[in-house]
């Protein structure tokens, strides 16, 4: 068992199901790497790996004192996780008790994989709806054949340009309900949906048949990995995206988006109730703001406090935004399907706060939202304030707020101030007179893709282990992807040492922006770089054996479900 505080207190297994199943607020935090996480962890646990704990908590778990149950595997992160934690001010943070071997003893049913929720829930929807799929070889003849078809892409658009089915349209799950009428006007088309595996494909599938779209619609049995195990080639840097959709569309969408929702148990509600719950956080509620368009066109503007969740990823990978197990989510989007559509499914997957920001209805142009205003001033339609989140041109925004602007990116905590923190230059400088080990702590692929010449990767979860291995009186440098890990780790690198570390200011991206030269490879790291899953079903050198038994292991899903007894699913 790992080796724990005194202060840190104990929690039954049973008290943690009992959560889970009543629908009260946990966290169940994994504090191991990915790596062990993917091989055995209970079906609500979150991965926070110690390494990178300052990185993902606070979007994770953005309430204070929200219930948080931290566990490992006897590697004694559990006791160096808490006080961190405590500074950061959580004030209810517990131990599970026993760690994993606990709830294993306890008979806590343990799964493999990562976003497992997610993917466990897809194999539920198809049990029950019995989601229609065609297998490899009859797709391919179709499309052979020339006949009325159109394969719709339901992954991120950058896995869908690393591999693809021939023919295919990259189509985001959250943007399948919006978008496929234009794409398949006819009712008679066929539309196939895809994904790498199952998940999205089901869900995305489901999601039109739930939406009403009149054609006949498919999942591609077993994804690009059915495609390739039955021998097919697939396409590699495709750029097929779908346009905008056509106001007909959009309006359809939007009404068959917000019946289901409201079947489902979702509910509206508008944004000074919103503002409320941020201001002043209801006791026992962890709020989560999230914007389900796509990271495009939240970039150009988004809501302030909204954080980008793209809602077909948002559905397949829910744990990689929301932390807090019953937390309550509000869902923002501008056309009134996507948010509607994401929910929907969200409250099938047990979440029970699930709401959509109201908005103004829909409009074609800027004279039509102009006019929606003056019918306001005049009292040909009464003004409510929760549907009007959204509008055109400067200065934008909810009530004359501008809206923000730029890339999604982490909550991060006060960095400590690093005790020498060289720029590019000054570092090459410093190398060329010796004595200094680099040590880099990005994830094993980053390091492998580029790093600094001569630098040395290490888990930050083990540094002392690392640190005593370099050469005695060596000075350290701490390296990562954009430095804030490497300041982050400053501090325990000098108390493991007795001395200053240095740190690589703006870390790998700064040396690499102006032009220095990146060694790749693992080379001979510090560390197990056992810190990431290799997914099955990414990239393009997976193996068929790999594949196979990931589809085996996916079809057994259910199952397992049953046997857990904490998913609180339903199916419409």
């Amino acid at each position: 068992m790992s080796a724990v505080t005194p202060t840190i207190a104990a929690v039954p297994v049973a008290e943690v199901r009992r959560r889970l199943i009543e629908g009260l607020e946990i966290a169940l935090v994994d504090l191991r790497e990915e790596g062990p996480y993917s091989r055995a962890h209970p079906l609500f646990a979150v991965s926070v790996p110690l390494s990178r704990l300052e990185l993902k908590i606070l979007d994770l778990v953005p309430r204070r004192d929200a219930p948080i149950v931290l566990y490992d595997d006897g590697e004694g992160f559990v006791a160096r996780a808490a006080p961190i934690l405590a500074r950061l001010g959580y004030a209810d943070v517990r131990r599970l008790e026993g760690g994993l071997s606990g709830w294993r003893a306890a008979g806590g049913e343990v799964f493999q994989d990562v976003n497992v929720p997610s993917k466990a829930f897809g194999e539920l929807v198809e049990h029950v709806r019995h989601t229609p799929s065609l297998p490899a070889p009859e797709v391919k003849a179709l499309i052979e054949a020339g006949a009325d078809l159109v394969v719709l892409d339901a992954r991120r658009f950058e896995e869908y340009r690393t591999m693809s089915i021939p023919t295919g349209t990259s189509v985001p799950g959250g943007e399948l309900a919006l978008r496929a009428r234009d794409l398949a006007p006819n009712p008679g088309t066929t539309i196939v949906v895809n994904c790498a595996g199952r998940t999205r494909s089901i869900i995305g599938t489901q999601s039109l048949i739930n939406n009403g779209v009149p054609n006949k619609v498919f999942a591609l049995r077993n994804g690009t990995i059915g495609w390739t195990l039955a021998g097919f080639e697939l396409d590699h840097g495709a750029g097929r995206r779908a346009g905008e959709p056509s106001e007909a569309s959009q309006r359809e969408a939007r009404k068959s988006a917000e019946d289901l929702a409201t079947r489902a148990g979702v509910r509206g509600v508008d944004r000074a109730t919103v503002a409320l719950w941020r201001a002043e956080p209801s006791p026992g509620f962890t709020l989560y703001l999230l914007d389900v368009r796509s990271p495009e066109e939240y970039a150009a503007g988004h809501l302030a406090g909204f954080r980008s969740a793209p809602g077909g990823q948002l559905v397949q990978a829910t744990d990689e935004w929301v932390g807090v197990r019953h937390g309550r989510i509000v869902l923002a989007d501008d056309d009134g399907v996507r948010a509607s559509m994401t929910a929907s499914w969200l409250r099938q997957l047990g979440w029970r706060e699930v709401y959509v920001l109201e908005h103004i209805p829909l409009r074609s142009d800027r004279s039509e939202r102009q006019e929606y205003a003056q019918d306001i001033e005049s009292g040909a339609i009464s003004d409510r304030p929760d549907d009007s989140i959204w509008s055109e041109g400067a200065p934008g925004g909810v009530g004359g707020e501008p809206l923000r602007t730029g890339a999604d990116a982490p909550t991060l905590p006060p960095l400590p101030a690093a005790s020498v923190a060289i720029a590019p230059a000054e570092f090459v400088a410093r190398l060329a007179r010796g004595g200094i080990s680099v040590v880099d702590l990005a994830t094993s692929r980053q390091f492998a893709e580029g790093h600094v010449p001569g630098a040395r990767f290490a888990l930050r979860s083990g540094l002392a282990a690392a640190l005593a291995q370099l050469p005695a009186g060596d000075e350290v440098a701490l390296v990562s992807p954009d430095g804030v890990l490497a300041r982050l780790a400053a501090p325990e690198a000098e108390a493991l040492t007795g001395r200053p570390a240095l740190v690589l200011a703006g870390g790998t991206s700064a040396w690499r922006a102006e032009g220095r030269p990146l060694e790749t490879g693992l080379g001979a790291p510090l560390s197990d770089p056992d810190d990431l899953y290799k997914r099955p079903y990414e990239g393009t050198d997976n193996a068929t054996a790999a594949m196979q038994a990931y589809l085996d292991w996916e079809f057994g899903l259910v199952a397992q479900l049953e046997r857990d007894g904490t998913h609180g699913f339903f199916v419409l």
